[in-house]
Formats: structure tokens, C-alpha cells, sequence
């Protein structure tokens, strides 16, 4: 695929999406969703990529909305703002969906919509100083379409303060919450990233989607006969599988196994 916002490289089964507008922050159009959405579509179901980091270019993760774009936006009708938010709705859950794990690696300063994306990421570090932001409250608007995957990651008692506050905190305050699993010096953040990535492409393959899914699909339900009933099968299923067998295997003979690079 070609982008315009975008740049998108792999190396040694990781792929790297990177938000290319460093002159507006990498803040996101209509154009930065629609190339987001495809490009996590594309890589989702390439074989030879085991993760994915989303990173940005300059001196900002991701400033939030394009002022021009909130701009055109100001003159919508009410069809016209929900199809143009359900486009966004579906970029974030594209991402949250991926069958692939997502590394946010948070350079700069996430405002907005910006932390609706490291959200939906499976694991977020974040370097030291940055900044985050949900300021829709500031300017009359709310984080709906984000809010699934921040609420989730940041929590129910922190979002509703933050929700309502339009507070910035930082990559301390966001480590204490959960909402990012690690803060490095910068000049420790791509070596942070390119270890978490080499950990997750050294795993299963299979494993590693399937326990995505797991957590996905098993959060915040009744621990009852049917979750139980479902968790079994899920083991049973996943023991049968190809590289189940050759997991195992592989452990009780000291060896990598097949799927290891």
C-alpha cells in the first residue's frame, strides 16, 4: 500500500506504522483514519508480521483532530458528524481488533483522540516528559468514540476525572493508573520497543493471537459454567494446534521451537 501520512516499514517480523504530519503534531483527518485503518487491516493478515508499533514522527505522538478537518466538521449535519465519527470508531477498534500485538511506542505529547490510540494498543511505553490529554471537555465535546478502549485502559475512576477535567498528566501519573506498562528515558525508548517487539515475535505466533483474544473476549465477564466451559476448549483447542504440539515438544526435547527466528 501506498500512504500519504504514513510510513510503514518491516524488519525481522515487526512492522512499524509511523504517523507522518510532524508539522500539525500528527494530528489525525479524514486521511490519517482511512490509511491507519488499512495499513493495520494489511499487516494484520501478513504472515510474516508477528507485531506492530505505532509510532509518530516529530515532536508529538498524536496532537489529536486536524484543525482544518474539526474545521470542516463544524458545518456537518448530525448524519454527516456520526458517519464521519463511525469511520474513527472503526480505525480504533481495527487497531484494537488486530490479530497482531501493538506496541505504542509515545514519544511526544498524546492529546485527544491521540490517547484513543495508544488505548487501543496492546502494550504502551512512553517516554519520560510526555504528556497526556483528554481535552474534548475544553472545547464542548466528549471522547465517545475513544472511550471504550481509554475507559478500559485507563480505568473507570481515572477517566471519569479525567473525562470531565480535561487535565493533562503525566507519563508517571499514566504508569500509576496502568495506562502505559513502562516510562523510559528518551534515549531509551527505541531500545525499550525493539525489545518488547523481539519478545513478542520470538512467541508463538498463534499463541500470541489467541491470548489476545483471550483477554479481549474474557475481561470483565462472570467467572460462571460457561466461562469455564469456554476457557477449556480454548486450551483443549489450542494444546491440538500445530504449534501447541510443537511447543511442547520442543520444551521436553531442549530445543527452539520451529516457529522461533
Amino acid at each position: 500500500m501506498e500512504f500519504t501520512t504514513l510510513t510503514v516499514t518491516t524488519a525481522q517480523h515487526v512492522a512499524t506504522v509511523t504517523l507522518n504530519r510532524p508539522d500539525v503534531r500528527n494530528a489525525f483527518n479524514e486521511t490519517v483514519i482511512a490509511e491507519l485503518t488499512g495499513a493495520f487491516r494489511a499487516l494484520g493478515s501478513e504472515p510474516s508480521v508477528r507485531a506492530i508499533v505505532l509510532a509518530g514522527n516529530g515532536p508529538a505522538f498524536c496532537a489529536g483532530a486536524d484543525l482544518n478537518w474539526m474545521k470542516k466538521m463544524a458545518g456537518y449535519s448530525h448524519d454527516e458528524n456520526r458517519s464521519d465519527a463511525l469511520t474513527l470508531a472503526q480505525m480504533l477498534h481495527t487497531i484494537w481488533s488486530c490479530p497482531k500485538p501493538v506496541i505504542a511506542r509515545i514519544h511526544g505529547d498524546a492529546y485527544a483522540g491521540g490517547v484513543g490510540l495508544v488505548a487501543a494498543c496492546d502494550i504502551a511505553v512512553a517516554a519520560e516528559g510526555v504528556t497526556f490529554c483528554l481535552s474534548e471537555a475544553r472545547l464542548g465535546l466528549l471522547p465517545a468514540t475513544i472511550s471504550p478502549y481509554v475507559i478500559r485502559a485507563l480505568g473507570e475512576q481515572a477517566s471519569r476525572r479525567y473525562f470531565i477535567t480535561a487535565e493533562r498528566f503525566g507519563a508517571a501519573e499514566a504508569l500509576r493508573l496502568g495506562f502505559v506498562h513502562e516510562v523510559v528515558a528518551a534515549a531509551a525508548l527505541d531500545a525499550k520497543v525493539a525489545e518488547l517487539a523481539a519478545t513478542l515475535a520470538a512467541n508463538s505466533p498463534n499463541a500470541v493471537r489467541e491470548s489476545k483474544r483471550l483477554v479481549q473476549e474474557v475481561a470483565g465477564r462472570p467467572v460462571d459454567d460457561d466461562l469455564l466451559a469456554q476457557t477449556a476448549e480454548r486450551i483443549a483447542a489450542i494444546r491440538a494446534s500445530d504449534e501447541g504440539r510443537e511447543g511442547v515438544k520442543s520444551f521436553l526435547e531442549k530445543r527452539a521451537p520451529a516457529w522461533k527466528v
